[in-house]
């Protein structure tokens, strides 16, 4: 494939993109609504752990050595899941994904499947690979699932369906509900019990019938093989133990060592997802049992440009990512721009550098994906697992104005810097001269100061956005070095 796939079509660069949603009054105002509602409640959560830090810093640790060791886990899941009774298949890129999982659909001869919340099965684009075979996919989850009725797309990592409200859902619910199965009941309003109920019945049948399941999953323990789902809602518990058989599509990098690595996370990412002390509903399963769930299991390990971005030392860190979105309830940039601005299944702060990973920055999305942050770091602050989203924010725009040596698709390749930055890379690289020349530094700023009279309160041309809302810092009436040596380092100063 001539580039990695991450669940989005062609997409204008995020300032553009971005734009358009700034002016959009109902999607800022939902999002404003739901994103200072779950960062208040993951406050008040965390704040109950006396050793959040602790915790975080394991899970840091964790993850850490098992991206390390990657290859020699991988290896024992695969051994673990095969001698519990489960088949593994590797996928290299969404193509080679979906082919499999789409094989593995006909084999059952099967026209339908039922889906558990995925972000991996997003990434791919399975959905629309399995109805090009003329098989359907239902999503469960109820935020997928008002997406999905909706012909959306997801704009949250947590709540796909964040930029739309009650009101928008009722309408949804009675107008395309029907087309996919059971209709909503007359008189539908936008009260939650009753859209809830609504979804509730839609989905019994679907359950019911369903004879193939498709799953992601949050963890896979290498020890055992057993992987692992948390949810809120129950309809993972359904699609995960009534199919006969279940496929599950799984990013590589959600592999953990042992059951006791669990401890960690399991108290780490309900609080920081959903602010929860655990989730309703934790579900666990090892290969396959005689009498107990599906007759079948199958897992797909899923590389899509992971190795590639394991290949970056700076850049491998969002790989601890565990998905629980409380980078996107923080963030100032994603609160008014929305999930939909970022071209990709993984919006936010974490997608601003998973995505350009994943896919390289070639693309105008993905070169302007680095810039889609004010670098606050309030994005850091909130990670359970301490990915410094800024540092690699930093790293990621230094790739495109620079361009240098990458790894896409397992080879090494050079990049060449992006169109538009000549003017940065100029300034920066006289920066540099400057820095490194202390004569011309000195005289410049000697310069700087007697002219300071003269000196603009606003920048020209494409500056003149920048100083619109802020002003230039004033240049001092002497240079800090010509003071020092006036005054001795401050001791000869006249008070």
């Amino acid at each position: 494939m001539s580039g990695t796939f991450v669940g989005m079509p062609a997409f204008p660069a995020f300032p553009v993109a971005a734009h358009e949603a700034v002016d959009n009054r109902t999607l800022r105002g939902n999002l404003r609504h739901a994103t200072h509602t779950i960062r208040a409640k993951r406050a008040k959560a965390v704040a109950e752990l006396s050793d959040w830090d602790a915790l975080r810093e394991a899970g840091k640790q964790i993850k850490d050595h098992t991206l390390r060791h990657l290859d020699r886990y991988l290896v024992q899941l695969e051994e673990s899941v095969t001698a519990a009774g489960g088949t593994v298949h590797w996928a290299a890129d969404a193509d080679e994904a979906n082919r499999i999982v789409t094989r593995l659909v006909q084999e059952t001869g099967e026209s339908e499947v039922v889906k558990v919340k995925s972000m991996a099965t997003q990434e791919i684009g399975l959905n629309e690979a399995l109805e090009e075979a003329g098989i359907r996919a239902y999503e469960t989850d109820l935020a997928e699932l008002i997406v999905q009725l909706g012909k959306d797309r997801p704009s949250h990592i947590l709540v796909p369906a964040i930029h739309r409200n009650r009101g928008e859902i009722r309408e949804i619910f009675a107008r395309e509900m029907s087309e996919w199965g059971r209709p909503a009941p007359d008189g539908l309003t936008d009260t939650p019990a009753e859209l809830a109920e609504a979804a509730r019945l839609h989905l019994r049948e679907k359950f019911l019938r369903a004879k193939v399941g498709v799953s992601g999953a949050n963890f896979m323990v290498a020890e055992t093989g057993t992987l692992v789902v948390v949810e809120s809602e129950g309809n993972g518990r359904m699609c995960l133990t009534l199919p006969e058989t279940l496929i599950s599509v799984v990013g590589i990098e959600k592999i953990v060592p042992t059951w006791h690595d669990l401890e960690v996370f399991l108290q780490t990412l309900p609080r920081s997802s959903t602010a929860e002390r655990m989730n309703p509903y934790t579900s666990t399963w090892t290969g396959t049992t005689d009498g107990d769930g599906p007759r079948t299991f199958h897992l797909v390990l899923l590389d899509n440009g992971r190795t590639d971005t394991l290949a970056d030392e700076v850049g491998r860190q969002a790989l601890r990512c565990i998905r629980c979105s409380a980078c996107l309830n923080v963030c100032p940039v994603y609160e008014r721009a929305g999930g939909h601005a970022y071209g990709s299944v993984y919006p936010g702060p974490i997608g601003a550098i998973l995505s350009p990973q994943l896919r390289g920055t070639a693309s105008e999305i993905d070169a302007s994906l680095p810039y889609a942050s004010s670098l606050c770091g309030a994005c850091y602050e909130v990670c359970p697992v301490a990915i410094d989203i800024p540092e690699v924010l930093v790293h990621l725009r230094e790739r495109v104005v620079e361009g240098g040596p990458v790894t896409r698709e397992g080879n090494k390749v050079v990049l060449q810097p992006a169109k538009g930055h000549a003017a940065e890379r100029a300034a920066m690289r006289a920066t540099r001269w400057t820095f490194t020349h202390p004569g011309a530094l000195r005289t410049g700023q000697r310069l700087a100061s007697r002219t300071r009279r003269f000196h603009p309160r606003t920048l020209p041309g494409p500056g003149r956005a920048w100083t619109g809302t802020r002003d230039l810092p004033a240049v001092p009436a002497e240079p800090f070095r010509d003071w020092w040596q006036r005054t001795n380092g401050g001791k000869g100063e006249t008070k």
